[in-house]
């Protein structure tokens, strides 16, 4: 299948990076992390190393070791919004060795680094909701993310069951899709990148590693029904955590699915206009849950600028917005993260009675 081809770009997009390029030389500022940044993703490393190593050799009670779960999932999910997803981008550090450190915390985790950057950095960011393109857009038959997709019937109760499929996001991610993607050596319909022998070996090497971290040895200390339990609520938490946050950002009712010409495959609009109108922001005045997620609220400053460290997102906000205006173009938010929920969950009632 061709992929799709973008409009020429046009003066927003060049003006947009000229403003943001003055703000930079004027501040002095380096566009990656900075020492917070660093601080943070020590404490959660830190936090998800005490978690694991209290729940898997100490046996905490039954209570005790469930609640821990639940945060361990928790921070899973903030490691992989503060660390991994500024890392794989490379907007971590200044440094390269730092960057890919912060991105392979990924692999730690159970994941590839290497199927995450095609799927996220490569696929997603380019062709963002493009449905048959957009990987992140396909959880059929489950569930009807486009207007393009096959309805089914059981489709009308989505708004209602969505949180059992984003619950099994992370397992399935770490012992289905990452394989999926390997054997078939494609992203939904992109061809996978040629990987080579350090890749094959990063990849199977850290596999197995998981398999023993978060396998074969909480069986050894805890048991098989202990490591079960303690598992699947654990990466239920990381799963729908994961999941709603990015699912906000381009599946609501704002969001547009724009669809390329049959035969051109052209689409109307630049890249930048693109990221515009498939994405939205929520919540950017709470300082909280920008902290908490990594700045990924400010999806719109990120699909815009995604090798620019999410520490900038707040003061980045304001160029783009005074921009979006000048120019006439949309600038998407909800300004609370219940009004994005509400709205992803109207979204998903749309799709299934549509």
């Amino acid at each position: 299948m061709l992929l799709p081809r973008f409009a020429p770009p046009r003066s927003f997009h060049a003006e947009l990076k000229r403003r943001t390029a003055d703000y930079f030389a004027t501040t002095g500022r380096a566009q990656t992390g900075n020492s917070a940044l660093l601080g943070k993703a020590l404490l959660l490393v830190g936090t998800f190393i005490a978690l694991y190593v209290h729940l898997v050799f100490f046996t905490p009670p039954t209570a005790w070791a469930l609640a821990e779960c639940v945060a361990t999932g928790t921070v899973l999910a903030l490691i992989g919004f503060n660390v991994m997803h500024d890392g794989a981008h490379g907007s971590f550090s200044r440094y390269g060795w730092l960057n890919k450190v912060a991105a392979f915390t990924l692999n730690v985790l159970g994941g590839s680094s290497y199927m995450w950057d095609a799927k996220h950095n490569t696929v997603h960011h380019m062709y963002t909701n493009i449905d048959g393109v957009d990987d992140d857009l396909d959880i059929r038959p489950w569930m009807r993310l486009t207007p393009d997709q096959p309805r089914h019937r059981a489709h009308r109760f989505q708004h209602l069951y969505f949180g059992v499929f984003y619950s099994l996001l992370y397992i399935s991610w770490i012992f289905f899709t990452d394989y999926q993607k390997y054997f078939s050596r494609r992203i939904g319909s992109v061809a996978l990148k040629p990987m080579t022998t350090n890749d094959h070996l990063i990849f199977w090497g850290f596999k197995l590693l998981n398999l023993g971290l978060y396998v074969a040895l909480p069986i050894y200390t805890v048991g098989v029904v202990g490591w079960l339990v303690g598992f699947l609520v654990a990466g239920a938490v990381a799963g729908f955590v994961l999941s709603i946050v990015f699912q906000l950002a381009h599946t609501v009712e704002q969001a547009a699915f724009p669809v390329p010409h049959a035969t051109t495959r052209k689409l109307e609009d630049e890249w930048a206009i693109h990221q515009l109108r498939t994405t939205a922001n929520f919540a950017t005045d709470n300082r909280l849950i920008s902290w908490l997620v990594g700045g990924l609220n400010f999806q719109v400053e990120h699909h815009l600028f995604p090798k620019i460290s999410h520490v900038h997102y707040p003061k980045l906000s304001k160029i783009i917005r005074e921009t979006c205006a000048e120019f006439n173009l949309p600038y998407q938010e909800y300004p609370k993260m219940r009004y994005a929920v509400a709205s992803h969950v109207a979204f998903l009632r749309q799709m299934g009675r549509a």
